[in-house]
């Protein structure tokens, strides 16, 4: 009705007094059509979305989004990878029992310590992405999780989920505590000085896959992928801290009465790797209020 009324208001010129008077008329006309009806009260509609009545949604919803905030995806997951590759969603009988596990594994080692509850909350990322398949990479590597900037970890390989395969088990385990921990560097930068520890030691993103595991370790770093970048190398050292059993004994501690000089480099290698250590344990402690010790010895009896 506005539109009718400015239209005509434009239309006539009000220094006419004949188009003064018809003006009235139509004004009076206008005003009599809106008495016909009676005062209503304009109510926009509201979308609504239907709850979903499927179980397994359903204990999505109150276990991790009502929880913790976190959107569970594991339908149409395509969308949320790289559109060079091409991946399936996983089985619709793995996704609880992939749940379960990232609740034993995850969210329940971390929030049963001090601190725990409010620092997972605080950080978990608002969604988790479960792709069924293996995630290839142009280069013939393996892409078994990313972390978008704190606001989204994806893994892969859901479709494989035994908790009997130590192998799986630890891939997995590897990758979320792994991706969980570029949130906590994301958001408080890396340790003080870790570009220092082992400048030397680094390699690129797309050669890091040529070094083996002793020769990473020589250089100081778990890992060859961790060589790639200071961010990797950070993500890697705090991941095996959790969840590697031998982490000490392989990584930390030196050999006693080396002869060789493999085993020279070795230790020299681990010398560096406790200033690494050290430097994530005081990082977490200091910007966070979790000792990553206490997650660790909880995630280490539930492997036994």
């Amino acid at each position: 009705m506005w539109v009718v009324w400015n239209r005509i208001r434009d239309k006539y010129n009000f220094k006419d007094m004949r188009k003064k008077i018809l003006m009235f008329f139509l004004a009076g006309a206008f005003a009599l059509t809106m008495g016909c009806y009676p005062e209503e009260e304009v109510v926009a509609p509201v979308k609504t979305q239907t709850e979903s009545e499927d179980p397994l949604d359903q204990y999505i919803q109150e276990n991790f989004v009502e929880e913790f905030g976190v959107a569970v995806r594991y339908k149409f997951v395509d969308r949320y990878v790289d559109q060079t590759k091409r991946v399936t969603p996983p089985k619709l009988e793995v996704v609880l029992p992939m749940l379960d596990f990232l609740a034993e594994f995850w969210i329940e080692p971390f929030t049963a310590v001090a601190n725990g509850t409010r620092f997972f909350k605080a950080h978990v990322p608002a969604e988790v992405i479960l792709i069924g398949s293996t995630m290839y990479n142009a280069d013939g590597t393996v892409t078994l999780g990313t972390a978008d900037a704190g606001a989204r970890i994806t893994l892969t390989e859901v479709n494989f989920v035994d908790t009997n395969d130590q192998g799986w088990v630890f891939r997995q385990l590897g990758t979320i505590y792994h991706e969980f921990a570029h949130i906590v560097h994301q958001r408080y930068n890396l340790p003080p000085n870790w570009q220092e520890i082992s400048p030397q030691g680094y390699t690129s993103l797309g050669s890091w896959y040529n070094l083996t595991d002793e020769e990473a370790l020589q250089r100081g770093f778990v890992s060859p992928y961790g060589t790639s970048t200071f961010n990797e190398d950070f993500a890697e050292v705090a991941a095996f801290l959790l969840f590697r059993p031998d982490f000490f004994e392989t990584f930390i501690e030196d050999e006693a009465n080396c002869a060789t000089p493999d085993c020279v480099a070795r230790n020299e290698g681990r010398a560096k790797l406790r200033r690494k250590y050290n430097a994530i344990l005081e990082h977490y402690e200091q910007n966070t209020g979790v000792d990553l010790l206490q997650v660790r010895d909880i995630i280490q009896a539930k492997l036994q």
